[in-house]
């Protein structure tokens, strides 16, 4: 793997450097000058896969350099290094990911062994995916082929209740069982589905799947709330409630079991007509989420005028915020929110125990995340409830 440190302090080159290569790293340029590192990049071909970066130079400061990164269209890693306010490695660190920058972290100066080898191993790890993506780049045609075959399928990820451990609900995720590629992701199809007017298909089918697997499950005798994602493209058909409904009622399941997760990726074209359909769903008794609330454009506004029963707080502000004030700060207020209006509130991105503690601790309604469970297909869930009950008693007995 190369490297490239930049940072116009010799000694914090030398001790970085030695760090790295204790690692097993040893393919290493040094600059002390941001703008001979962009010379660099540029000569190459920006073939660095990865690059550490202090935000305090002369000549050119952390935020130019970024900038250059950007503009020279730098494809690897990105690791923020700074001796700077807490804050301010933050604000850089979202600079750098909306320039599309591949940003694994932000080190604080003296730079520890630990988070250092933390963030080598998601360069790797990226590194393996992004190979592993660039092997196909799907079309719309190939999806649509594959909607007519049935080779998309649902996947299930639990929610379950922090303070009793009981199952909740699921969260509906599509797969593409690609006969050639195995399962693909749905990071890799659904810009497509939007970009090219197959988005009402992907909802269509994914909510039918779903709602007949809800049936499936009653008679097992399993009696859980299903969450399907929907975005604002599906917003658009005045008759999308009553179908909805109908396709609800042809299942033979209860409208008040299916919850509908609102992601806005991108601002409404006609406001209007979706409070006029996301209204009439709550008056079929079908639930409303505010998906990865705190980002994109989920505001307080959307709380005010829709009327929302359920508010998933991003996981961008519920993993790690055990470790981090602020995150603490952002997500006890979205609770608080959350609550006054009477909502259930769902922390996304429990990935480890201390996230899961702190939850706990914090009171929240749901939690969600792989250190629940991974999505995984509807004839996995029963087993993994059993399973789940087990572990929810040692998780109950470890408590600290």
């Amino acid at each position: 793997m190369k490297i490239l440190l930049v940072d116009d302090e010799p000694f914090a080159l030398k001790v970085l450097s030695r760090q790295l290569a204790n690692l097993g790293f040893a393919d290493i340029d040094c600059h002390e000058r941001a703008h001979d590192a962009i010379a660099t990049i540029e000569e190459a071909a920006g073939l660095q896969d990865l690059i550490f970066c202090d935000l305090q130079m002369p000549e050119m400061d952390g935020v130019e350099f970024v900038r250059h990164l950007a503009r020279v269209e730098y494809r690897g890693g990105l690791v923020l290094v700074s001796g700077e306010d807490e804050r301010i490695l933050k604000t850089v660190n979202e600079l750098a990911k909306a320039h599309q920058l591949n940003v694994l972290g932000a080190l604080h100066k003296p730079v520890a062994v630990d988070a250092l080898r933390k963030v080598l191993g998601k360069q790797l790890a990226r590194a393996g995916i992004t190979r592993q993506a660039a092997r196909k780049v799907y079309t719309s045609e190939e999806l649509a082929r594959a909607m007519d075959a049935g080779d998309l399928i649902n996947y299930y990820q639990p929610k379950v209740n922090l303070n009793s451990g009981a199952v909740f609900g699921v969260e509906t995720l599509v797969r593409w069982n690609h006969p050639q590629d195995g399962l693909v992701f749905p990071d890799q199809f659904v810009g497509i589905a939007e970009e090219h007017g197959l988005v009402d298909r992907l909802t269509q089918s994914v909510l039918v799947g779903a709602l007949e697997q809800m049936k499936s499950w009653k008679c097992m005798g399993l009696d859980l709330h299903v969450a399907v994602n929907v975005c604002m493209d599906n917003l658009v058909s005045l008759q999308f409630p009553d179908w909805v409904e109908q396709t609800a009622a042809d299942a033979g399941v209860p409208t008040r079991q299916l919850l509908l997760e609102i992601t806005e990726s991108r601002l409404m074209k006609n406001p209007l007509a979706v409070l006029d359909i996301l209204t009439r769903l709550r008056l079929k008794h079908i639930g409303l989420s505010i998906d990865d609330f705190g980002t994109g454009y989920s505001s307080l506004a959307q709380l005010r005028d829709i009327p929302f029963v359920e508010l998933k707080i991003d996981q961008g502000f519920v993993h790690g915020a055990c470790r981090d004030a602020s995150l603490q700060t952002i997500f006890e207020a979205s609770c608080g929110i959350g609550r006054k209006l009477g909502m259930n509130f769902v922390a996304e991105g429990v990935e480890d125990r201390a996230d899961w503690n702190f939850l706990r601790n914090a009171d929240c309604d749901l939690a969600q995340g792989y250190f629940i469970a991974k999505p995984m297909p509807a004839d996995d869930l029963a087993d993994w409830i059993s399973d789940w009950e087990e572990r929810y008693e040692e998780i109950q007995d470890s408590a600290p």
